[in-house]
């Protein structure tokens, strides 16, 4: 029988639905209060997208989106019978929302817990979890600690969603031997349509069951897939088509830098790059943006999270244009000591732009 854990006590769905649960904290009341909805049969949702590309927004998804997304996801993995659940990210967003929902479509028993940085810290949940839905910062922080990985070893599936992991990131998953998947997804799609085997090689996405893929002549991706509200959903996404079913991404098609002319992809430049930064300045946050330019229209700068580089910074620039087009290479090094981000977790670069004082 499914039933949710918090840390000192323990709700069967069949409780929670009869409303036979008293709790006092305010995270753990509406996440148990979405529960008793959903448990009711309550047939439309209002969710918060993530405002990664723009100000965030309330949208309606339906139960019955949401029971698809849940389904594919467990066709996807083959998630065994009354399954062990970690609900550790926020479940004000779509990605902790749809861990309940999992939990209480599979039948499963689920640990929740206030979200955290560091989840895998508490005794408490420490268990053998056979799927479990983490944000890139958690993964990162559990990898600090020798005991965090150990506990991550042992979760059958891993995904890892809300932002894209970085190239440092992906090395350590790979170093460590996890089953982890980052998935490709967004609000309007309830979640994630496609998910990547973080393994050696590029990051290859699999749509999930039902899911049909293509781009436009921009080579944006477009989705057909019975989760979205859309018949067919137009995203941002530049990527590649492998094959009819699966993807690489590249970036998003509003980080495009024209710089005289010439299209140059942020994203793609910050993975050819990540080793020369980590030699340089160590394990920081980075990224690449278009600053205005006279001559060019936009020239490529890099922004890091951090304030201590002036001394390595004619250095480094010097390192980059010699691995770099002279389109690419990134004209200047802005500094500040900690990047906005959205609800869910992923740097937002159009704000951290403005806090470096940039047009």
């Amino acid at each position: 029988m499914g039933q949710i854990i918090l840390e000192h006590q323990t709700f069967s769905f069949n409780e929670i639905l009869a409303g036979k649960w008293q709790v006092e904290a305010p995270y753990f009341k509406e996440s148990l209060l979405f529960c008793q909805d959903w448990l009711s049969g309550k047939q439309e949702f209002v969710l918060k997208t993530s405002g990664s590309t723009g100000n965030p927004k309330d949208i309606l998804v339906t139960r019955s989106q949401m029971e698809k997304s849940a389904k594919a996801t467990a066709e996807f993995f083959k998630i065994p019978t009354q399954p062990l659940l970690l609900g550790c990210i926020n479940t004000a967003m779509i990605g902790g929302k749809m861990m309940l929902v999992r939990a209480m479509e599979w039948d499963a028993s689920i640990y929740l817990c206030q979200p955290s940085s560091d989840p895998l810290k508490e005794a408490w949940l420490q268990q053998p979890y056979d799927f479990v839905a983490m944000v890139p910062m958690q993964v990162e922080s559990s990898l600090r600690s020798q005991e965090q990985t150990q506990f991550l070893r042992k979760i059958k599936t891993l995904i890892i969603g809300g932002a894209t992991s970085s190239p440092k990131l992906v090395a350590e998953i790979k170093k460590a031997r996890l089953n982890a998947f980052q998935t490709y997804g967004m609000t309007e799609t309830v979640s994630h349509i496609a998910l990547a085997k973080i393994e050696s090689g590029d990051l290859i996405y699999s749509v999930l069951p039902e899911v049909k893929i293509g781009v436009d002549d921009q080579s944006c991706l477009w989705i057909e897939a019975p989760m979205a509200q859309e018949k067919r959903l137009q995203t941002n996404d530049i990527v590649e088509l492998v094959a009819p079913t699966s993807f690489k991404w590249l970036g998003r098609a509003d980080f495009i830098i024209n710089s005289g002319g010439v299209k140059i992809h942020p994203e793609i430049i910050e993975k050819q790059i990540e080793k020369i930064i980590a030699a340089s300045l160590g394990p920081i946050n980075y990224f690449i943006i278009g600053e205005a330019d006279e001559y060019l229209g936009q020239r490529a700068v890099l922004i890091i999270e951090s304030e201590l580089y002036q001394k390595k910074e004619q250095e480094l620039l010097e390192v980059l244009k010699s691995n770099l087009n002279k389109y690419e290479s990134p004209k200047k090094i802005y500094g500040i000591p900690s990047f906005q981000r959205t609800d869910s977790g992923k740097i937002n670069r159009h704000e951290t732009f403005k806090l470096c004082g940039l047009n």
